[in-house]
C-alpha cells in the first residue's frame, strides 16, 4: 500500500508540472537587461509571454531556453530558420519557428497572440 501511495503522489507531481506550462516563475532576466526594448515587448517578457515578431533573445527572457533547437533548412531566399521546441511532460509543447532571428510562428497558437510591430522591435 506505501508503493501506490508513493507511486500516486509522484503521478500527481508530474502531471502538476505537466500542466504548468512552459516558462517557470523565476526570473530569466534583470530589469536593466531588457529597459532598452519596447514596452510592448518588456510588458510580453514579464508576464512570461511570447509574440510574433519576437527575437530569440527576448523569448529565451520571456520562455526561458527551449528543451530543443533545430537548425532548418534555410528560406527560398536563404534566410536562417530554427525551430524551437518547448516541453515540460507528455501534455505540453510548443513548437515555436524563427525566420531570419524573428519569431514567425507559434504552435499551437495561443488564445491571444500578441505581435510586435515593427517600429516597436528593437
Amino acid at each position: 500500500m506505501k508503493n501506490v501511495s508513493l507511486t500516486l503522489g509522484a503521478l500527481v507531481v508530474l502531471m502538476a508540472w505537466s500542466f504548468g506550462g512552459c516558462a517557470s516563475s523565476t526570473a530569466r532576466y534583470s530589469l536593466d537587461e531588457i529597459k532598452d526594448y519596447p514596452p510592448a515587448v518588456q510588458e510580453n517578457i514579464q508576464q512570461g509571454m511570447v509574440a510574433i515578431g519576437m527575437t530569440p533573445q527576448q523569448v529565451r527572457y520571456a520562455w526561458g531556453a527551449p528543451s530543443t533547437i533545430n537548425l532548418l533548412p534555410p528560406t527560398e531566399n536563404g534566410k536562417k530558420k530554427e525551430e524551437w521546441l518547448y516541453s515540460s511532460g507528455v501534455f505540453m509543447k510548443k513548437r515555436l519557428l524563427f525566420i531570419d532571428d524573428k519569431l514567425v510562428d507559434i504552435f499551437p497558437a495561443p488564445q491571444q497572440v500578441n505581435e510586435i510591430k515593427k517600429d516597436e522591435q528593437q
